[in-house]
């Protein structure tokens, strides 16, 4: 029987950590090609010698999303090395907040250029690949902030809330091409970071990358007729439902 994704070529931002790492993980397993990309050079050499033992192969493309130039650079590469672009994750997010009067405006850029701005030009340049080519898939990962917001937390919700619209439009525009687009919502996932750290935030029940990186692996594996286009998963213990 052939790999789920035998043929595929994903490029996935965010991949040298966490959940962009877990969501390559899974892939290369099922036989994709992989373009890894990250703005952190050492992280993402890392998770390439991590994927080698599953035979894929695999790009490492060190990108800022928030740049344009480095963002076509990546897709330019992409369609060099590869000749195609099935399936786009965009994965590459920042986390920050506060008390809605006490934000800088730095602040709520620099998550806005992040969330919104890098997933828009990566969306772009994907566009441009997958029309011509007859389709493809987009798969934005989102955060169950885009239905619950925590405290404090202004510019990680309203730009989770606003991928969701991004999402739509993105699946709307693309449906006479057979681009699908969903967006994949997780609730608390124990990554690196999170792990470094003991904030009462992150002694919540949590779910591994792996575990979410199996419903991004079941968005990509869809036939091309199917789109999955809204999804939440978190931990069955975590206060989401009920605490409203």
């Amino acid at each position: 029987m052939s790999a789920l994704l035998d043929g595929k070529t994903a490029i996935i931002t965010g991949a040298g950590t966490g959940i962009g790492k877990g969501i390559a993980r899974a892939y290369a397993r099922e036989g994709a090609s992989l373009v890894a990309a990250s703005r952190n050079e050492a992280n993402l050499a890392a998770a390439a010698r991590e994927l080698a033992p599953t035979g894929a192969r695999v790009l490492a493309m060190p990108t800022d999303v928030t740049d344009e130039a480095q963002v076509a650079a990546l897709f330019e590469r992409t369609m060099s090395e590869f000749g195609r672009v099935d399936i786009l994750v965009n994965n590459s997010g920042a986390f920050d907040g506060g008390p809605l009067e006490e934000l800088s405006l730095e602040t709520w850029q620099k998550v806005v250029d992040v969330n919104l701005t890098g997933v828009f030009l990566c969306t772009r340049e994907a566009m441009k690949v997958m029309k011509p080519q007859g389709g493809g898939r987009i798969i934005n990962i989102g955060s169950i902030s885009a239905q619950m917001p925590r405290m404090n937390s202004a510019p990680y919700a309203a730009t989770k809330h606003g991928l969701v619209g991004l999402t739509k439009s993105t699946a709307l525009e693309g449906r006479d091409h057979g681009i699908v687009a969903s967006i994949l919502h997780p609730g608390n996932v124990l990554t690196e970071m999170r792990a470094a750290v003991d904030r009462p935030i992150d002694r919540e029940p949590m779910m591994s990358t792996d575990d979410i990186a199996m419903a991004a692996l079941t968005m990509a594996a869809l036939p091309p007729n199917v789109n999955m286009l809204e999804s939440i998963v978190l931990p069955v213990e975590q206060k989401y439902l009920g605490r409203g």
